[in-house]
């Protein structure tokens, strides 16, 4: 008799078996054609045996990358929209100068021409203007277009940045790498800018432990690099850069004020548009070293910045370094 009843409990798992393992599959189906893109429920296993968990935890596992991905594409839409506010804000600054100074050249230091200035809402120009009021009409006139101009070029820079910005992130771009001997490239980039080092009485150190050090890269592209660097060095540092060399890594290092240390998010100084706090305002748009840092990872090179606070002979102080190394390799041997 036993025997009976095991032959009908094996007949109905084996004909409930397909019908439970059909209701569990559209079950499954039904909720990932259900849940909503933005959501987070995970999918449960209603299903005993260890084949049903296994594809319940690879199911979950896509949905999570997925989620992960469309979170990534939000942040990144957000910070382009944050970008292009910081652009707008960067290209209307010279702009909006430029327009109310042309328009005090054309109309004079008048009522007509203060109305325009107001519109502008730069106030730099209205102290201009007004220290400008004893001198004659032809004098304000040529002060007034000598600032439109300097702020037309002050805009043509920030547009020079962004192509090259743009430039640096094409996918279609070549670049000819081979051995670039690098001493006489820094060489080359500190005599082209001698007269800013001279007027800050700074000289720049050198400390090769290999002065025929060579790195593989794009010579122009690696001139690019470079020549921000050092600008960087000119623009915000607090003193003269020193620039060493130690194995394959070479590091720009320069004094930077206390205050504008606390500012800086080495984190964040290669994004592009970033600027430091103490940095806003000041000529640049905050691209020289996010191109730097594309420049360098088309090149398998790398940028990183470190802040060292340290005391100097004014009291406190710190040490921005900078790094440019190969990117590591990856060791795909398998053993």
């Amino acid at each position: 008799m036993w025997i009976v009843t095991l032959l009908i409990g094996l007949i109905a798992g084996i004909a409930i078996g397909p019908v439970a393992y059909g209701r569990e599959m559209r079950r499954m189906a039904r909720f990932l054609h259900e849940r909503p893109t933005e959501s987070n429920t995970r999918l449960g296993v209603e299903l005993p045996g260890e084949a049903s968990r296994e594809l319940v935890r690879a199911i979950n596992a896509q949905l999570d990358a997925i989620q992960a991905e469309r979170i990534t594409s939000i942040a990144k839409a957000q910070e382009f929209q944050r970008d292009l506010s910081s652009l707008a804000h960067d290209v209307r600054t010279p702009l909006m100068g430029a327009q109310g100074h042309i328009q005090l050249a054309l109309h004079g230091d008048d009522t007509q021409g203060g109305s325009a200035l107001q519109h502008s809402g730069r106030e730099d120009v209205m102290k201009n203007t007004e220290a400008a009021m004893p001198d004659s009409t032809a004098v304000n006139r040529e002060r007034h277009l000598s600032v439109a101009l300097r702020r037309l070029d002050d805009m043509r820079g920030l547009l020079d940045q962004l192509f090259t910005y743009a430039r640096a992130n094409d996918p279609d771009q070549t670049l000819d790498i081979e051995p670039v001997a690098f001493q006489p490239l820094i060489a080359e980039v500190l005599v082209d800018h001698y007269p800013e080092f001279e007027e800050r009485g700074w000289e720049p150190t050198l400390d090769f432990e290999n002065d025929r050090f060579m790195l593989e890269a794009d010579p122009a592209a690696l001139r690019r690099i470079i020549d921000n660097l050092v600008t960087n060095a000119l623009r915000h540092g607090a003193g003269a850069p020193t620039i060493t060399q130690r194995g394959d890594a070479i590091t720009f290092s320069n004094p930077i004020a206390a205050q504008a240390a606390s500012d800086i998010d080495p984190a964040k100084l290669f994004d592009r548009f970033y600027q430091a706090d103490d940095a806003r305002g000041s000529k640049g748009a905050g691209l020289g070293l996010a191109v730097s840092q594309s420049l360098a990872h088309a090149m398998h090179l790398h940028l990183s910045a470190a802040v060292e606070t340290r005391e100097n002979a004014d009291g406190e102080g710190a040490l921005l370094s900078i790094t440019l190394a190969p990117e590591p390799r990856v060791n795909s041997r398998v053993e």
